[in-house]
């Protein structure tokens, strides 16, 4: 496997108003917290690295391997929104399954790899619930499991801590850190939330109007005194 998990090299998007362009490097098997303002272009940067977006310029490598045109499904990465995207109507079980097969053609052996997943984030024996019955910590750890039973070696978690109470969202760092730890797969997090950079990011991509204007190993990020919006993001001013 490639040393370097993600490279976008001179990408460009535009949208009616603003012109969006990304450049950065991230080694594999890291933990990166990607920060900014709202609107600074994270989804943007996401939704390209995922597929769901198309550049106008510009190459995106996964891994070594040049991604740009290819589809969704053919990229290496699993991502993981801020709503969870569960299916209501259908059981826990189900919904982990659709990380493994879209059409639900699940035999023994995938079934215990669901119930494997499930009880790894804490959710043995919640097959059969229904997400509404869920708290907003129990479905986002659903949505960690159908991550995982794919096993792709990049995960994009857009905001995975939003709906949670300070609490909550301890727990929650701690359980990605520990499968990181396990899977050694490489992580990207948006979060506007200082305490997650420095709980659980190795580094920092800090985007501000469409542009990644710091890359930075974390300490080094969280002393940083030159740019106005990166300490607004961690509480410098005044």
């Amino acid at each position: 496997m490639s040393s370097t998990a993600l490279a976008v090299k001179g990408v460009e998007i535009s949208f009616e108003t603003t012109t969006l362009a990304f450049d950065c490097t991230v080694p594999a098997e890291r933990i990166v917290a990607v920060a900014g303002a709202s609107g600074s272009g994270k989804s943007t940067l996401f939704n390209i690295i995922a597929g769901f977006e198309q550049p106008e310029r510009g190459e995106v490598r996964l891994l070594g391997e040049e991604m740009t045109r290819r589809a969704p499904a053919e990229r290496p990465v699993s991502i993981i929104f801020q709503e969870h995207n569960l299916f209501a109507h259908l059981d826990v079980a189900t919904n982990v399954g659709f990380g493994i097969s879209p059409a639900l053609r699940l035999d023994a052996a995938d079934r215990v790899k669901v119930e494997d997943a499930l009880a790894r984030v804490g959710l043995a024996g919640f097959g059969k619930r229904l997400p509404p019955t869920l708290s907003g910590g129990e479905r986002q750890r659903v949505a960690l499991a159908r991550a995982f039973v794919r096993h792709r070696p990049i995960l994009l978690l857009d905001e995975p801590f939003a709906a949670l109470d300070p609490g909550m969202r301890a727990e929650m760092r701690a359980l990605i850190s520990d499968l990181h730890e396990e899977e050694g797969n490489t992580i990207l997090m948006i979060t506007h939330h200082p305490d997650d950079v420095r709980a659980l990011a190795d580094s920092v991509l800090f985007l501000d109007r469409g542009r990644i204007v710091a890359h930075d190993e974390v300490d080094r990020f969280l002393g940083r005194r030159d740019i106005a919006a990166i300490n607004r993001f961690l509480g410098n001013e005044g």
